[in-house]
C-alpha cells in the first residue's frame, strides 16, 4: 500500500499493514519512493501520512482511545 508525506507529498510504500492499522503503533515501518536509487526502510509518524488522494487516515488507526469506544 501507498501513502503520502503531508511534508512535501512524497510517496511512501508501507512495508508493515498491520502496523498501519494498530492504533497504538506510532510510526509505520515504509520506503520512501523519491529519486532513482530504492531507498532504506525507516519509521514514519502515522500522523505524517495521508492517502495519496490527500485524505486523512482513519482516526481508529491513530487514535487508540477511540478505538475503545
Amino acid at each position: 500500500m501507498f501513502l503520502k508525506t503531508k511534508e512535501d507529498g512524497s510517496l511512501l510504500e508501507v512495508l508493515n499493514l498491520r502496523q498501519l492499522m494498530d492504533p497504538f503503533a506510532q510510526a509505520v515501518e515504509g520506503r520512501l519512493h523519491a529519486g532513482e536509487e530504492l531507498q532504506d526502510p525507516a519509521a514514519i509518524a502515522k500522523q505524517e501520512l495521508v492517502f495519496p488522494s490527500g485524505e486523512q487516515l482513519p482516526r481508529c488507526w491513530l487514535d487508540p482511545a477511540y478505538a475503545c469506544h
